[in-house]
Formats: C-alpha cells, sequence, structure tokens
C-alpha cells in the first residue's frame, strides 16, 4: 500500500478545528445508534431490515450511501487523476446500472420478498422462491456472501486507516479501530434503522464534498481553463478514448452488471415502505449518484493541475481527496469533508455488516435453531444478529491489518463476486417461471468460481494477453447466465406455485 510522503503529510496534518468536526460527527453517529436501538430492534425483521417501514427518500440515499463507499471519494479520483477521463467509464456503467436496477429489480423484489414467506434475507428469499427444503440454495447463498463480504468490508477498514494515517499523522492501525469501533457501536445496537438513518446523514454530507472541492479547486487554479490546462500537461487527460483499450472501456462498462446481485444495496428495495414509493426514490437515489460520480471525476481532473501547481509530491493517487480538501479550506470546513470521506467509508461498512449479520443469523443459526421454533425465540435471534456484527468485524479488522492492494482494486474483487453469482439468479428469479433449484445452484457456484479462478490464475496472465485482463464479472457473469439456464432447461422445476406467484407480482407491481 502506497502512503502520503512525510513531507506532504506535514503540510495537510490537521487541527484541533478539524478534530472538533470529526469529533462531532461521531457523537451524530452514535447517537442515531442508540434512536435505532430504542426504535426499531424488538425483532429480526425489525433488526435486518427496518420492518419493512422506510421511507423513499432514506431508502435512496442509503442505497447511495451504502453503495459508493470509500472508492468514490478516494478510489475514483485517484483513479482519474492517475490515467485521466477514461477512468469516467466505470461512472457510466455504474450510473446506467443502478437506474436499471430501479427499474428491473426493485419493484418485483420488494413485492416478491414479502409475498414468498416474507424473506428478509436474498438467500432466505432464493430458498422459498425455488421451494428448496433441503436448504442447499439457502446455505451456498449465505456462504457467498459471507465470504465475500467479510473480503468486502474489509475494504472499507482499509480506507479507514488510510484516511487517519494520512490526514491526522495517526498510526494506520489506530485509525483502523477507531473507525471500526464506531462502524459496529452503532450497527450493532441500532440495526437496520440507525444503519439507514446514518446513511441518509452520511450520504448528504458525501454530495456537499463532492461537489465543493472541484468548485473551489477551480476557483484557485483557472477557472474552466483549468480543464484545457489539464489537457496540455498530457494529451489523455481529457480523452474519454484514449489513455486505455476497448477492453479497458468494456470492463469499467461492465461495473454496472454487478447492481442486480449487490445484497447490501438491493436489501434497501426490500425494506421499504411500497413498492409504489420507488420512483421517489429512484429519482433522488440515481440524481446523488450522478452529481456525486461527476464530483469525483472533477476532483480527479482539478486534482492534476492542483498537485502540479503546487510541486506537491502525490505518493498515493487514492489521497487526493484528502490533500486538496485540507490544504484548500478552513480547518473546520477540512474537518467536514474528512467527515464526507468517513461518511462514505461507514455507510458501505455498517450496510456490509448487517447484511453479513443478517446471513448468518437467518440463513445459519436460525436452520440450526429450527426455524419451526423463529417465533418463540426472536429476542435470542436479535442477540445473535448483534454477535454476528461483531464476529465478521473482528475478522475484517484481522483481515486489513496488513493491505496489499488498492481500496478501488478491493471492491472491485468483491462487487464482482457478488455481481456474477447472484446478478443472473436475481433477474432469473424474479422473471422467469423456467428457473430450477439446480439450475440455480449450478449458476451461482460457477460465477462465484469463475470469479475467484480468474482473480487468481488468469488475470496475472495479462502480460501475455490483454484478453485475460478483463474485469472478473464479465466471465463469472456469462458464465452464470449460461450454466444457470442450461441447467434449469434440463432439471426439475420447483412447481406450479411459481408460476401463480410471478403473475401476482406482475400484477402488484402494475397495480
Amino acid at each position: 500500500m502506497l502512503i502520503l510522503g512525510t513531507s506532504l503529510a506535514n503540510q495537510v496534518h490537521a487541527s484541533w478545528q478539524t478534530y472538533i468536526m470529526i469529533i462531532l460527527y461521531f457523537i451524530i453517529l452514535l447517537v442515531i445508534g442508540y434512536y435505532g436501538y430504542k426504535q426499531a430492534t424488538g425483532n429480526l425483521s425489525e433488526f435486518m431490515l427496518g420492518g419493512r417501514s422506510i421511507g423513499p427518500y432514506v431508502t435512496a440515499l442509503s442505497a447511495g450511501a451504502s453503495d459508493m463507499s470509500g472508492w468514490m471519494i478516494m478510489g475514483l479520483p485517484g483513479s482519474v487523476y492517475s490515467t485521466g477521463l477514461s477512468a469516467m467509464w466505470i461512472t457510466i456503467g455504474l450510473s446506467l446500472g443502478a437506474y436499471i436496477n430501479y427499474f428491473v429489480v426493485a419493484p418485483r423484489l420488494r413485492v416478491y420478498t414479502e409475498l414468498a414467506g416474507d424473506a428478509i434475507t436474498l438467500p432466505d428469499f432464493f430458498k422459498n422462491r425455488l421451494n428448496d427444503h433441503n436448504n442447499y440454495i439457502k446455505i451456498i447463498s449465505g456462504l457467498i456472501i459471507v465470504v465475500f463480504f467479510t473480503l468486502y468490508t474489509h475494504s472499507g477498514f482499509v480506507s479507514g486507516g488510510k484516511l487517519f494515517e494520512s490526514a491526522f499523522g495517526l498510526n494506520y492501525h489506530w485509525g483502523l479501530l477507531i473507525v471500526a469501533f464506531i462502524v459496529i457501536f452503532y450497527t450493532f445496537f441500532g440495526g437496520y434503522l440507525a444503519v439507514s438513518i446514518t446513511d441518509f446523514f452520511q450520504g448528504v454530507i458525501m454530495l456537499i464534498a463532492m461537489v465543493m472541492v472541484p468548485i473551489v479547486a477551480l476557483t484557485q487554479l483557472s477557472g474552466l481553463d483549468t480543464f484545457r490546462q489539464v489537457a496540455e500537461m498530457k494529451p489523455t487527460n481529457m480523452n474519454l478514448f484514449r489513455g486505455t483499450t476497448v477492453l479497458g472501456i468494456i470492463s469499467l462498462f461492465a461495473w454496472g452488471l454487478g447492481y442486480f446481485g449487490q445484497p447490501h444495496i438491493i436489501v434497501r428495495f426490500m425494506s421499504i415502505k411500497s413498492h409504489k414509493l420507488l420512483p421517489k426514490a429512484r429519482r433522488l437515489g440515481i440524481s446523488w449518484m450522478v452529481i456525486g460520480l461527476l464530483g469525483a471525476v472533477a476532483v480527479g481532473l482539478t486534482g492534476i493541475a492542483f498537485i502540479s501547481e503546487r510541486n506537491i509530491q502525490l505518493e498515493d493517487p487514492e489521497t487526493l481527496f484528502i490533500v486538496m480538501s485540507q490544504i484548500l479550506f478552513h480547518p473546520l470546513v477540512g474537518g467536514f469533508l474528512l467527515a464526507a470521506i468517513l461518511a462514505a467509508i461507514m455507510s458501505t461498512i455498517s450496510s456490509q455488516l448487517l447484511v453479513t449479520s443478517s446471513s448468518l443469523t437467518e440463513d445459519f443459526y436460525k436452520l440450526f435453531r429450527g426455524e419451526d421454533k423463529a417465533k418463540a425465540h426472536e429476542k435470542e435471534f436479535v442477540m445473535v444478529g448483534r454477535l454476528s456484527v461483531l464476529i465478521v468485524a473482528i475478522v475484517a479488522i484481522w483481515i486489513a491489518w496488513s493491505p496489499n492492494d488498492t481500496i478501488l482494486n478491493l471492491v472491485g474483487n468483491a462487487w464482482a463476486g457478488f455481481g456474477a453469482a447472484f446478478s443472473p439468479l436475481v433477474i432469473f428469479s424474479l422473471y422467469w417461471k423456467g428457473l430450477s433449484r439446480t439450475g440455480s445452484l449450478a449458476g451461482m457456484i460457477t460465477g462465484a468460481l469463475v470469479v475467484i479462478v480468474w482473480i487468481v490464475w488468469i488475470k496475472p496472465l495479462a502480460s501475455i494477453n490483454e484478453l485475460f485482463g478483463m474485469y472478473e464479472i464479465i466471465p463469472g457473469f456469462l458464465a452464470s447466465v449460461v450454466t444457470t439456464y442450461f441447467v434449469s432447461k434440463y432439471t426439475k422445476k420447483p412447481g406450479s406455485f411459481v408460476t401463480r406467484d410471478l403473475d401476482k407480482v406482475k400484477q402488484i407491481v402494475k397495480e
């Protein structure tokens, strides 16, 4: 992992005003956690899904904030700074993927998960949808969630450690532990309601930050003429098609395929009060996302000129936002902007911890305890859910203790794993009556395995052939689609009730 050089760390060293802003931000999160604890943690559905009572605006910003994470504020500007405007293809792919997700997945998933036994986790929905009495699909999909989300969560802890190390001169490990403590506290006690409210609050902060920094940077530089100067510094800086390859563009664009299967995002659709509120959520959520992503790209582009003009030696491009926010603004405002980074990091970590906890509790512990006794042991299940948050966090902290990759790569690997394993299965489950249990299981496992094999063994061969360097979600997604379809064609279907349910879901969504 690259970090800021000593001289640069001294230039952006935080003042006491910055510390006050960060402490105030932490206090607000803890208060929200306590509020969530008092309001909605009486049973497992409330703790894990907010009792399906979340409004459209909280749903929208909660989905956006839990999605974007530290990579939007640190990873994406760093990528644009390093490679130029061609890195923007990822924002186009993600924006389209998120927009389509609101139409293709959101309404049907909200209706169908409630209709299918009031499922509160994705594995539980798969089990009920496919009438899997043996629980094979529930167990395998739960394992995929636990494995990939533990890896995904550790990328957030890495972001937090890097932030405190770069901006405060604090030891990386202490920064990691501070972030972990705050997130664990409000997730452990407040559950889904606290996570959703903090995500809304954090989403607002993130949006303000991504608009403020590039605008102020332009006023300090040469206004809009700055972009011409950036283009002159290197021709690829302002060219969407240069500085990359066709395969590189396809790989970045393919990030959008992952949206249909990201449990921490689509769980937001399951928790909204009614599918009829989703259009409101979509308008706010997509607007927030597009503005935020464009702001991140603008930070990267203006950062090229800013770093050059100030003669700063930026050893780690992913700390660009930190450097600009601390040099351009008064310490109080700088503290607010650092809080925006923490917001991005913590909103994703908390969502991932809660979804993983949901899976461990609903998809494993409840099976062990006996689902027929579920109502009699609600308090016990809530406590197990809380303990699961703690266990997953400890494992993720252990993995993050010695980071060895960039934030964007860490996020990309986990995103691909979920996208390949779950995206095809979610779409097939919501639209195709011919989906079988065996086909679902085969497609899900194939997608996850192809991603892992591609990362570990195929991608290192990119120096031999460029094709091997493509983003792993592409082969994983395609392999999952093909396997699910053909295996389903030649295996036993789940039963006539599926046809009845799908027709009912379709009718409810149209109303």
